[in-house]
């Protein structure tokens, strides 16, 4: 018997004997109850341990069972999560507790030779790799539950068949048409527990250690986020209050949509070009946002508090240098028309080479028949149905929660004509009392603006062909084909 196989009902007291680690209360709670029960499903709040708890489970389950018949899987909708957070969590565990055997970067545990734990993405998986694992001591522990795809749940079933393994289903409740919220409504066989960030000990006051305080969620960031989002958006629902939030009926982006943008998966090279911006100019106390899309996937903001076409330019310009993007589509409704032309002129003077383009969002849509306006139009396509299709990817980019929260925010109606009118940026300030910049200049990077008269003579006098290209960047046709 090891030194933790004593404690192979108790790890609670593994955790502080063994893993030298303090387990707050309800962290506790989670643990003995998978001591008791088959499945357990934990809809968890941001900041509250639930990787690093997850992370202690795996550790133990591994030390107390005997190596011949003991297999960890863990799994999360990305590498990141897996790798970066909870495996390396498990690595600094096993080396601070002195654990049996070795555990690789590559998230494989060995006792003896013999493989115990392993830590994948579910694109690694695939069912009939899964029917290969039999032990009689298996602990799955699925990790951002809410990405976890239909058929794993299934496959995670025909590994867990004896009354010795167990089931672990933990993450933030961010999707709201998730297996995950299914099985956390109640369904027979599952234990279902909510951490809610109010449940934690910064905020109750319950006794733990000092060093411990400072890797929870805190009562300002709570605050912040409350300011920030409102109380009733759906990320603040999901991060702070450990809910799952329902789509608003009206509500051009759907959470169930967004949150599926979120996970990040690797890019072939003609995914990340071409490199463009988009760009919300600010006016009075809203700050202009410069936004980096690199083919589908969003990436860096620069943004600063200025209504200043010079100073606003040269923001534009450093975003330019730094991502070398070939185009910027600028907000030029006020403020915006005079930072388009400084923009053109700083071109004509050689100090850039990106294409300018200004996008009047009031002005009428490319399909009049459909949609209301332009705004309409760009909040529809390269919002609405761009997530609906998975067509961006939203897993990289800076100031990503604020963003998505803005892009939540945003509501739609159909007006007299049946047409889709998208909610006014003025009206949006005046109800929930911010304005959605980093989300317009978001979705200004994605938009396609059409061609204009110069670009054609250009191009097709000077004969250099315009590509068409969809959301993608992938490219369809060429102008001048077509015009042949």
């Amino acid at each position: 018997m090891s030194g933790g196989q004593r404690l192979s009902n108790d790890p609670v007291t593994w955790a502080k004997e063994r893993g030298g680690v303090h387990l707050w209360s309800r962290q506790r709670e989670i643990a003995e109850t998978l001591t008791e029960h088959k499945r357990v499903a934990v809809q968890s709040a941001h900041g509250v341990g639930k990787s690093f708890l997850a992370a202690t489970l795996a550790a133990w389950w591994v030390d107390v069972h005997p190596a011949d018949e003991t297999m960890v899987v863990t799994t999360a909708p990305s590498l990141d999560q897996v790798h970066a957070i909870l495996w390396e969590e498990i690595r600094g565990l096993h080396d601070r507790a002195s654990l049996s055997g070795v555990v690789q970067r590559t998230d494989r545990w060995l006792v003896g030779g013999r493989l115990v734990g392993m830590g994948r993405k579910p694109p690694d998986y695939s069912e009939s790799a899964f029917q290969g694992i039999h032990r009689r001591f298996v602990l799955v522990i699925l990790d951002e539950a809410c990405g976890i795809p239909a058929w794993l749940w299934t496959a995670v079933e025909t590994i867990t068949t004896g009354d010795d393994c167990r089931i672990m289903a933990i993450g933030n409740p961010d999707d709201p048409n998730s297996h995950f919220r299914f099985l956390c409504q109640g369904r027979p066989g599952w234990e279902s527990i909510k951490i809610s960030c109010f449940d934690s000990p910064n905020f109750t006051g319950e006794e733990i250690p000092e060093s411990l305080k400072g890797l929870l969620t805190s009562k300002q960031w709570a605050e912040d986020r409350a300011a920030e989002w409102g109380v009733d958006n759906p990320l603040y629902i999901a991060k702070v209050l450990g809910e799952f939030p329902s789509d608003h009926p009206w509500a051009v982006v759907r959470m169930t949509d967004v949150s599926a943008c979120r996970i990040g998966t690797p890019r072939a090279p003609g995914e990340t070009v071409p490199v463009e911006l988009g760009v919300d100019v600010g006016g009075g106390l809203d700050e202009t946002v410069v936004r980096e899309r690199r083919g589908m996937v969003a990436g860096r903001e620069w943004k600063e508090l200025s209504d200043q076409p010079e100073t606003i330019s040269r923001l534009i310009l450093r975003a330019l240098k730094e991502s070398g993007a070939t185009a910027v589509k600028i907000d030029s409704i006020g403020v915006g028309a005079g930072v388009v032309g400084e923009m053109k002129n700083l071109k004509a003077a050689g100090v850039h080479n990106a294409k300018v383009y200004g996008v009047n969002v009031a002005e009428k849509a490319h399909d009049p028949t459909k949609y209301f306006n332009l705004r309409s139009q760009l909040w529809w396509e390269c919002g609405r149905l761009a997530a609906q299709d998975r067509a961006i990817d939203l897993s990289r980019m800076d100031n990503a929660d604020s963003t998505v929260a803005q892009l939540l925010e945003t509501h739609y109606e159909h007006d007299l004509k049946g047409r889709v009118k998208v909610e006014p940026k003025d009206e949006i300030r005046k109800r929930i009392g911010r304005s959605p910049d980093n989300a317009d200049a978001l979705l200004l990077s994605y938009y396609h603006p059409r061609s204009s008269a110069t670009d054609w003579f250009e191009a097709v006098m000077g004969g250099s062909p315009i590509e068409i290209i969809d959301l993608n960047g992938v490219p369809t046709g060429r102008i001048s084909e077509l015009a042949a």
